[in-house]
């Protein structure tokens, strides 16, 4: 009898699974919540689910429903999603002294983002190190506002909570002790709560890869590899341009009673974290259209391959914008920064894509049959689910089972990657090796 071997792909998605049960059954408990009544088997796994896919989306306002038990049982899980559990279990290796198998560093380097096994230790201590390093830093940044308002113990506990939900890009608040799923909207005008979070959103979305890559290079952009001078670049193009789009947008709308530095912190803000945290510092029921456009577009985009971010990616879209443009111009080669882009990560960007965009549109069919919410609203939640975002227009606790299970479905995608996901199944799949007959079929 032959004996059943998972592949890499497979014992990611696993090992996310495992975590995402364990969590959800943690919540469960009466300890976990914040009466000391069981939690509904609903409230509870897909708080598990979100947290551990470093979504944000809730069903139930995290302070006021959750114990100081559940909330520290749902950062937990934000923690080991947004490290990878590969990481984190690579970490005790780390500690202990332990020696990792080949096939656990292979492993290891699919769930970071690693181009190669070469060094992933040395890329792992970087992980740990460095989300220690800027997590802290963070929560000693966020601490200046929050102990005044709060007191010492309240505010340094919010703190080191949304230090590492802004670092994770899971969007996750306990702000609701002012209001429910208010989110940081009491903090819209603050530029060091506001900027801090928006700085730990875009390191920790960047990916860990180019953390490694920067840390060895400095600021010299022409020695860094290929992939992260399109992530820079991309990111950099992005960040910006929604700064300034959502400032236009929404100068007249929800920044018209701002002032100019709390427009320019808001309209920052509303770029950032779309790809892909969670948070917002203005409602986001109330903004424009233009807005919600935008909004969906960033969130579909999202951060960058091997961080806590979800989305498509930026070398994604990257990698499909450049193709476009060398097909407009009838080039056979897709070339940047000196550098041509191999055919085989072109194909991998169109299928991601194209998954996303399948999922995307029968996830928003299917609530729109079942809901009674307009197309813009349900367009944003489906995209912000499996984006792994968590930005909602307010209709997430109202959604039916069937439609929360969905969106659990879309934040679990999300986090492992589409592709990754389709080829849970089919990865062992052998390739016919009859080659078929050639023939065109007409496009555009």
């Amino acid at each position: 009898m032959k004996k059943f071997k998972f592949t890499y792909t497979q014992l990611i998605v696993l090992s996310f699974f495992g975590v995402i049960a364990a969590g959800g059954l943690l919540l469960m408990l009466p300890i976990s919540s914040a009466d000391g009544e069981w939690s509904s088997p609903i409230e509870a796994f897909f708080t598990s689910v979100s947290s551990t896919c470093v979504t944000g989306l809730v069903v139930v306002d995290t302070y006021t429903h959750w114990s100081l038990f559940g909330q520290v049982v749902v950062i937990l899980l934000i923690q080991i999603g947004g490290l990878g559990f590969m990481t984190v279990m690579s970490a005790f290796f780390l500690i202990t002294g332990r020696k990792m198998r080949l096939r656990n560093r292979s492993l290891l380097m699919q769930s970071t983002g690693a181009i190669s096994r070469s060094g992933i230790m040395r890329l792992l201590r970087r992980i740990l190190i460095g989300t220690a390093l800027i997590e802290g830093l963070g929560a000693a940044l966020l601490s200046i506002r929050f102990i005044p308002r709060m007191g010492v113990v309240e505010g340094l506990w919010n703190a080191v909570f949304h230090s590492i939900s802004a670092f994770c890009n899971a969007g996750f608040d306990i702000m609701g002790k002012y209001e429910q799923f208010s989110s940081f909207t009491s903090y819209v005008e603050d530029p060091l709560v506001s900027l801090t979070l928006a700085a730990l959103i875009i390191i920790g979305g960047i990916g860990f890869f180019v953390w490694s890559d920067i840390a060895k290079n400095g600021f010299n952009f022409k020695r860094y590899h290929l992939h992260t001078k399109i992530v820079v670049s991309t990111t950099a193009v992005l960040v910006l341009g929604g700064w300034l789009l959502f400032y236009l947008f929404e100068r007249d709308g929800q920044l018209a009673d701002l002032s100019p530095t709390g427009r320019a912190v808001a309209s920052l803000f509303m770029s950032v974290t779309p790809r892909t945290a969670g948070f917002n510092t203005v409602n986001m029921a109330d903004i424009s259209t233009a807005s919600v456009l935008l909004t969906v577009i960033f969130m579909f985009i999202g951060g960058s391959p091997g961080s806590t971010a979800g989305g498509i990616k930026t070398t994604t879209a990257a990698a499909l914008v450049l193709e476009s443009v060398a097909a407009a111009f009838n080039r056979d080669k897709v070339t940047v920064f000196k550098r041509r882009l191999a055919d085989s990560t072109l194909k991998r960007a169109s299928a991601v894509c194209t998954i996303y965009l399948l999922a995307t549109a029968a996830a928003v069919l299917a609530l729109c049959v079942m809901e009674p919410y307009g197309l813009e609203q349900i367009l944003l939640e489906v995209v912000s689910a499996i984006g792994t975002v968590g930005l909602t227009m307010g209709i997430t606790p109202s959604l039916c089972v069937a439609s929360k299970l969905i969106l659990m479905f879309l934040m679990f995608m999300g986090r492992v990657g589409g592709l990754s996901l389709v080829l849970v199944l089919g990865e062992k799949s052998r390739v016919p090796a009859t080659e078929r007959p050639k023939e065109n079929i007409l496009i555009g």
